[in-house]
């Protein structure tokens, strides 16, 4: 089975103020997900097609702050003062049928095969030990989902569709490389940045109102 891009992360400083973000850049009221025991996290999910979806996630003021890292680099200092400003894109996840032979074959540290579990899903994502994102974002969480049909499939459909993504690298031949480590490659498109410039990746998606686009340009 070919590796698939299963999500997109749009990280908030609250649900609320992602949601209002999501509305005003896509015109869409993506609706309540579900709650992350062992992250202290909580999202709001939606469909962008092909077994893919949008994710809103936010530190849950709610539960108990984890004993590790929270995921997605949401603990981190900076992300936090970003995230205060405004919500973004902030990383993108990568199906495969076999975490462990990505694990294995990975030309960088994906992280740690982790097994969660809510409610009736359960999967395994790679996660890193301090919580970072992986090359700043740019390179893939890995997932595994153990639960059959794809989660997408039971989230509400707005008539979203995912077109692409683009990554905007300094080093674009170092980046697939990396990507096609793990046999990502073809999800993406590269594209180089002068070396003044920052590196950041970018969504387009197909709405009822038209053709979005988000980055995750601070």
């Amino acid at each position: 089975m070919m590796n698939k891009l299963d999500h997109i992360v749009i990280a908030a400083d609250s649900l609320d103020q992602g949601v209002e973000y999501i509305q005003n850049e896509l015109g869409i009221a993506i609706p309540k997900g579900g709650f992350h025991a062992t992250m202290g996290t909580h999202n709001h999910l939606m469909q962008l097609g092909n077994e893919a979806y949008l994710e809103l996630i936010a530190i849950n003021p709610d539960a108990e702050a984890p004993a590790h890292p929270r995921w997605f680099g949401l603990d981190e200092g900076l992300m936090r003062e970003s995230l205060r400003e405004k919500p973004r894109l902030i990383t993108w996840v990568m199906n495969t049928a076999d975490i462990h032979s990505v694990k294995q074959a990975a030309g960088f540290d994906i992280g740690t095969p982790t097994e969660l579990q809510r409610n009736d899903l359960s999967w395994q994502i790679a996660l890193t030990d301090d919580g970072r994102l992986l090359g700043n974002g740019l390179l893939p969480y890995v997932i595994q989902w153990h639960s059959q049909p794809h989660p997408s499939n039971g989230m509400t459909d707005l008539g979203c569709l995912l077109r692409s993504l683009t990554i905007y690298h300094n080093r674009g031949d170092w980046l697939r490389s990396k990507l096609a480590s793990i046999e990502a490659e073809h999800l993406v498109e590269v594209k180089t940045l002068d070396d003044s410039e920052t590196a950041y990746f970018s969504v387009e998606i197909e709405t009822p109102s038209g053709l979005k686009t988000l980055s995750s340009k601070v």
